[in-house]
């Protein structure tokens, strides 16, 4: 009998560690929904929750101003920030997984400076040759800064992943990736040198970072690819745990550990592309996300870590939107200011917990 008590134990004490994940889970959807309504009701000004449901639902309210003001400005920045923090923070866990590195990220490892790299060839160079392109090609030129920022953000990620072949050591690797930020910044500089003043201010601008420069037709092509990309990231959810145990259990799983790593690449460069073309380079989100996931469902295996990032990464960016609005009466900080602000606890906590467990992941 007590053979049999304990052997029901393990059983029981998983069922409670489920039970307690679906919790933890349903309360970060809970979160999402509250951050969300949260940042279309506050700002310069302030509209009544129960108001800002009825405008989502069709329902007259009470100041025609107010569903101007959620129609148009507000609903379009809170589900650019809900994408973009939800791409950052997949796009992040899925090259701590690929380099097996805590602190990979895609502005700590020069993929945001990759991707504002393609966007300055783009914005700066056309305004060189032919000022009025993008203006003129509407939709198409949404498209462009989407292709070029991820085509930027893969070229420095592919000779990333070549030297993390080569070079073994995390620090080593982290100090590469800060000089390919520095030589994109560089290059960067020289092409300001032969912008015309308000494409270098306007350059200027969209590197502080912000959500709310994104309109309704932009969103027409940033939700599909975010959306889109995100789904493949799920599929390659069983690919990312076979990753974590080494390439010979991936390959002994029947894994095609080059394919599998070009899918990965591909996915994080259109995530973290994407979203610095439209939103600046966003930094922090991408590292700290996955890390605050990790602890909070204590666990390592990506068909839960997903999901969780993507909500989480939603509730971050949310929450770092309003906090850009409301600490400054009348004015918006720098979004990557506030960003920077909470992921530099996090990642501060990563590099001290790192120094007494050398083991990835967590």
């Amino acid at each position: 009998m007590l053979t049999k008590k304990y052997q029901l134990k393990p059983s029981l004490i998983n069922q409670k560690l489920s039970v307690l994940k679906i919790i933890i889970f349903s309360s970060l959807l809970i979160g999402l929904l509250f951050a969300f309504l949260l940042d279309l009701a506050l700002g310069s000004v302030d509209i009544p929750i129960n108001e800002v449901v009825k405008i989502l639902l069709g329902q007259e309210s009470e100041k025609a101003t107010w569903v101007n003001i959620i129609l148009k400005f507000r609903l379009p920045k809170a589900l650019t920030a809900t994408l973009a923090g939800a791409a950052l923070g997949v796009s992040g866990l899925q090259m701590q997984t690929l380099f097996k590195n805590p602190l990979a990220g895609p502005f700590v490892l020069g993929i945001s400076s990759g991707a504002s790299l393609g966007v300055a060839l783009v914005v700066l160079t056309a305004s060189v040759t032919t000022p009025t392109l993008l203006a003129d090609l509407g939709i198409i030129s949404d498209f462009g800064l989407v292709i070029a920022a991820s085509l930027g953000a893969a070229s420095v990620l592919g000779v990333m992943l070549v030297i993390s072949r080569r070079v073994q050591d995390t620090m080593t690797l982290l100090i590469l990736g800060l000089l390919f930020g520095y030589a994109t910044s560089a290059i960067v500089s020289i092409l300001l040198q032969f912008s015309s003043k308000e494409r270098i201010q306007s350059y200027i601008m969209w590197t502080f970072g912000s959500f709310a420069g994104v309109t309704w037709r932009q969103l027409v092509v940033l939700i599909p690819v975010i959306v889109l990309s995100l789904l493949g990231a799920v599929l390659q959810s069983k690919s990312l745990n076979a990753l974590l145990l080494g390439e010979s259990y991936a390959r002994s799983l029947g894994l095609t550990v080059q394919k599998t790593r070009f899918s990965i690449i591909t996915s994080a460069s259109i995530l973290a592309g994407a979203i610095t073309a439209f939103c600046g380079p966003i930094a922090f989100l991408g590292v700290a996300i996955p890390h605050l996931c990790r602890s909070l469902f204590n666990t390592s295996d990506h068909r839960m870590l997903i999901p969780s990032v993507i909500i989480m990464g939603a509730i971050l960016a949310l929450i770092a939107d309003l906090l850009s609005q409301l600490w400054v009466s009348q004015m918006v900080l720098p979004l990557n200011a506030v960003t920077a602000l909470i992921g530099t606890p996090v990642v501060t906590w990563v590099i001290l917990r790192r120094n007494s467990r050398n083991s990835f992941p967590s």
